[in-house]
C-alpha cells in the first residue's frame, strides 16, 4: 500500500503529525492559525530534514477554508490530492478549553468549541476517506458536552462514515504522563471492509499499539508519593517500579539529554516565587499550581497554562522547555526555535499530543487501512 495522504488541521507545532509522518503517512497540507506555532512546525521539520508538504503551510482560519473566501482554492487542493489515487485522511484536534472542566467549559458555544463543529463540517463537505479527531475527556465524560459529541457523530454517520472512539490515557502508549484524551476514528463505509461501526470497533483494535495497561499502571504499581525536597539530590530507582522505569520523568530526562538539549535554558524565572520552590515536597502535585514532579513517577498532564506551574523534581525552578518536551515523549532531536517566546513554547507543548501516543495511533490507523480498506 502506498502512503496515505494527510491534511493536518489545528497542527500546533506538529506533535500529532510527527507520529503519522514517522509511520509512513504523507502529510501534504498543514493548517495552523497561530503563526508562532506554525513557525515552530516549520523549524522542527527543517532541523529533522523532513520534506515540506506538497500543498504547503496555511495560517488561515479553518472557517475561511470551509465556508469563506478560501473555500474554492481549498476545494481545488483536496481535488488534486484525490487525483493521486491514494487514500485521503484529515487529522486534527480542535482547541479544547471550552470542553475542559479546568478550562472555559463553554462547550460548543465557546469561541474554540465552535471549531470542533467546523472541523466536522469540513469532513462532511470534503469527504476524506478517513479521519482522526482528538480532544479532551470532558467532551466525552461531561453530560452537557457528551450530547454535542453524540450530535456530531450522528452528522458524520449521516455523511457516510462508520466510527469508533475510545477514551485513552496517553500513558498506555508509553508517554510518561497521566493524560486522558478522547480519540475518534472514522472511515467511509464505501471504502471499508468493516460495514458497521460495531464491526469497526473490533477490526480497528485500539489496543494493538498500547504496551501498557492503564488499570495496572494506576492501581497496582506502588509509585513513590511525596518525599522531602532536597536540591540536586540523588535517589535510586525504587525496586517496586522495576519494569516501569520508562514511564518515569527521570528516565525521559536522561533519554532526551535535557541538560544539553537546545531548549535546556528555556524556562521561566519568576523571582517572587523562588522561596516557594524550595519548600514543596518532591512528588507533591496535589494543588492546581506549583506541582513538584517526582523523578521516579510519571507526570500529571502536561498543561502549562491557566497559572499551572510544574516544578523540577530536584532543582529549585520550573521545568525547562526541553524537560517538558521529554514529558511529551518527543524524540530528543525535536526542538523549538530559540526565538519563540517562553509563553508560546509552553503553550504549544501543553497543547500537543504526546509523540508516543501519536506514533501508536498512527500505526494502528495504518494497519487498519492496509487490512480493512479497498
Amino acid at each position: 500500500m502506498s502512503k496515505s495522504i494527510l491534511f493536518s488541521f489545528f497542527s500546533g507545532s506538529g506533535f500529532l503529525d510527527l507520529g503519522f509522518e514517522n509511520s509512513g503517512f504523507d502529510i501534504q497540507y498543514v493548517n495552523e492559525f497561530h503563526k508562532p506555532f506554525l513557525a515552530a512546525y516549520k523549524y522542527s521539520r527543517a532541523s529533522m530534514n523532513h520534506t515540506e508538504p506538497r500543498f504547503g503551510y496555511s495560517s488561515e482560519s479553518i472557517e475561511e477554508l470551509v465556508e469563506g473566501g478560501s473555500e474554492k482554492n481549498f476545494t481545488n487542493i483536496v481535488d488534486q490530492a484525490k487525483e493521486q489515487g491514494e487514500l485521503i485522511g484529515f487529522i486534527g484536534g480542535p482547541p479544547c478549553p471550552d470542553f475542559s472542566v479546568a478550562g472555559k467549559n463553554k462547550g460548543e458555544d465557546g469561541e474554540n468549541g465552535r471549531l470542533t463543529q467546523i472541523y466536522v463540517n469540513a469532513i462532511v463537505k470534503f469527504q476524506p476517506d478517513f479521519f482522526i479527531f482528538e480532544n479532551v475527556r470532558g467532551l466525552w465524560r461531561t453530560a452537557r458536552h457528551r450530547s454535542f459529541f453524540e450530535k456530531v457523530k450522528s452528522e458524520l454517520e449521516d455523511a457516510g462514515y462508520i466510527l469508533t472512539n475510545r477514551l485513552t490515557n496517553c500513558i498506555e502508549y508509553g508517554a510518561p504522563q497521566d493524560r486522558d484524551r478522547i480519540l475518534l476514528f472514522g472511515v467511509k463505509k464505501s471504502k471499508s471492509k468493516s460495514k458497521t461501526s460495531f464491526q469497526l470497533e473490533s477490526d480497528f483494535n485500539w489496543q494493538s499499539e498500547m504496551p501498557y495497561n492503564r488499570n495496572l499502571i494506576f492501581k497496582d504499581i506502588e509509585w513513590p508519593t511525596r518525599e522531602e525536597y532536597k536540591e540536586n539530590s540523588r535517589k535510586t530507582m525504587p525496586s517496586k517500579i522495576k519494569g516501569y522505569e520508562e514511564l518515569t520523568v527521570e528516565y525521559w530526562f536522561k533519554k532526551n539529554s535535557v541538560n544539553t538539549h537546545p531548549n535546556s535554558k528555556h524556562h521561566f524565572i519568576p523571582r517572587a516565587a523562588l522561596p516557594k520552590f524550595k519548600v514543596i515536597d518532591e512528588g507533591d502535585d496535589s494543588k492546581k499550581s506549583f506541582k513538584r514532579l517526582h523523578r521516579w513517577r510519571y507526570s500529571p498532564t502536561a498543561a502549562y497554562g491557566n497559572n499551572e506551574v510544574h516544578l523540577h523534581p530536584y532543582k529549585s525552578r520550573r521545568l525547562s522547555a526541553a524537560e517538558a518536551l521529554a514529558i511529551q515523549s518527543l524524540p530528543k532531536e525535536f526542538s523549538l526555535p530559540s526565538t519563540m517566546s517562553l509563553s508560546n513554547m509552553f503553550k504549544t507543548i501543553g497543547n500537543g499530543v504526546p509523540y508516543l501516543a501519536s506514533l501508536g495511533l498512527a500505526r494502528t490507523v495504518k494497519r487498519y487501512l492496509e487490512e480493512f480498506t479497498y
